[in-house]
């Protein structure tokens, strides 16, 4: 066993102890172990809101991009930086309507603003859709990052099914606890590795970041730059803004707010967040630096950049931390994933379909799916193919669909009924999947319309179909909920 392996699994076993020790002293009720009780402070949000910016997709995809696509990366960047300055306004609300009704799930809000279980079971079956594929990628992830890093002695199959055990383990035990405790530790580790790499590698190899961009550029003067067609300035910007309202609509993202300890949280946390994604840039650069370094990575592969350039250049032991950092990238949201799935299963689906089950019932049977919906992931990460691209490509435009229906349930009387929130919700998932599945775009459709109109974010389109139809059923019904009201009241009948 290398010295690699040996840091790797040392990290894993340091984060498999503290996701059991997080739990001790606690009594893990459902609102312990999904929301800790409401009591984080600004530290423990601080480190589960970011820990969703570095999963493994951002380790291995965010230098990847940098390494196959240049200037587009970008987008990572901004996105992340604009949803953090939404949530200044976007979370309080939340969180204090939740603390209110003592809510601990995405569909909880959702029944409970628009007073329909049903509307709950929609939102909860969009989440656990976009979940799967979330996480098959976090396991998939995590099998490359120890397989590279171990030098090929620990295979990615043997290091998925790790992964999913350690992870499977403390989230029924401790739930969000260890998440947020994991967190810790992987953030520190992540932090040191990332600006290290992110400068180390661009002056070792260039002698400093403006020569390596020089260089870069030199040997591909469009590199750096956005294409006039495809991943141009108008893909940019309407990727960036669907994915900014869809940043909190992942389940697990969402549920994560509901652990703060009071609404200030938030506030505090929107100051430093777009600092700590600046981060990111580092992340960019190793991509950047592997383009000369590591030529020929094709397609997917260049995912691999920031590993192999890392292979080729450090002494086993560093590329061992790098490998620890990498796998506690996956363990993180992978463990706050697992958690939300169950428990929207649990509270979301199965208690409307039995009504009379118990609080503690619901809570164990959310525990024991935990391992359910590991396995069913594990089976699609062990031999998933281009359907789970496809179902991954699908997974953010899908929960981006309930955007319009969280926001205009913010006032007091929300703008929308629960007839046109489920319409929306619905029309707008069905379009998704529509032009994910048979790879429509808007320049397939209008191939002789300007770029700037064909690179549109097909999710652009999903959304507007979104907001048509909500708006439009919500008018119809309550016309004709108002007529059967005059109706019955003129005849002198009860009214529905």
């Amino acid at each position: 066993m290398n010295i690699a392996l040996i840091i790797i699994f040392a990290f894993l076993v340091l984060s498999f102890y503290s996701g059991i020790r997080a739990q001790k002293g606690k009594d893990m009720n459902m609102e312990q172990w999904t929301v800790g009780g409401r009591g984080f402070g600004s530290i423990f949000i601080f480190l589960l809101v970011a820990g969703e910016i570095y999963t493994t997709f951002t380790f291995l995809g965010g230098s990847g991009w940098a390494y196959s696509k240049g200037a587009p990366s970008y987008y990572v960047l901004s996105y992340i930086s604009l949803a953090y300055v939404i949530s200044y306004w976007l979370l309080p609300p939340i969180w204090k309507y939740a603390k209110e009704h003592k809510l601990v799930s995405q569909s909880d809000f959702f029944v409970s603003k628009y007073n329909s279980p049903i509307l709950g079971i929609l939102v909860a079956a969009v989440g656990v859709i976009a979940i799967i594929p979330y996480l098959v990628l976090q396991f998939k992830g995590l099998g490359i990052i120890v397989s590279e890093a171990s030098y090929g002695s620990i295979s990615p199959a043997a290091a998925i099914w790790i992964g999913v055990i350690a992870v499977t383990i403390y989230v029924m035990i401790s739930g969000i606890h260890g998440s947020a405790w994991t967190a810790a530790i992987k953030d520190i580790m992540i932090f040191f590795v990332v600006v290290f790499l992110g400068l180390y590698l661009p002056f070792h190899y260039y002698g400093g970041i403006q020569p390596m961009f020089e260089a870069v550029q030199a040997s591909n003067p469009s590199f750096l730059t956005f294409p006039e067609e495809g991943l141009s300035i108008s893909w940019y910007i309407s990727t960036v803004l669907v994915t900014v309202f869809g940043f909190y609509m992942w389940p697990h993202t969402f549920g994560s707010v509901f652990s703060a300890k009071n609404a200030n949280v938030f506030r505090k946390n929107t100051i430093m967040l777009p600092l700590y994604t600046l981060m990111l840039l580092f992340v960019f650069f190793v991509g950047f630096t592997a383009i000369l370094q590591v030529p020929g990575l094709k397609g997917a592969d260049g995912d691999l950049s920031l590993l192999r350039l890392s292979l080729q250049t450090f002494d086993p032991w560093v590329v061992g931390i790098i490998g620890a950092a990498g796998l506690l990238t996956a363990l993180v949201p992978g463990s706050m994933l697992l958690m939300t799935g169950a428990t929207l299963l649990a509270k979301n689906v199965y208690k409307v379909m039995a009504p009379h089950t118990s609080d503690a019932q619901i809570a164990r049977i959310a525990k024991w799916l935990v391992p359910v919906i590991s396995l069913i992931s594990l089976y699609f990460a062990m031999s998933g193919g281009d359907t789970l691209v496809t179902l991954l490509l699908m997974g953010y435009s899908l929960v981006t669909q309930l955007f319009p229906a969280l926001l205009f349930s913010l006032p007091a009387k929300p703008w929308v009924n629960k007839y046109g929130a489920f319409a929306g919700i619905l029309c707008g998932v069905s379009t998704v999947a529509y032009v994910t599945v048979f790879q429509v775009t808007i320049a397939t459709v209008f191939p002789n319309w300007p770029a700037v109109v064909k690179d549109l974010n097909i999710g652009v389109v999903a959304l507007l179909v979104n907001l048509v139809v909500m708006f439009t059923v919500t008018f119809v019904t309550r016309n004709l909920f108002a007529l059967n009201r005059h109706t019955a009241n003129t005849e002198g009948t009860p009214t529905l």
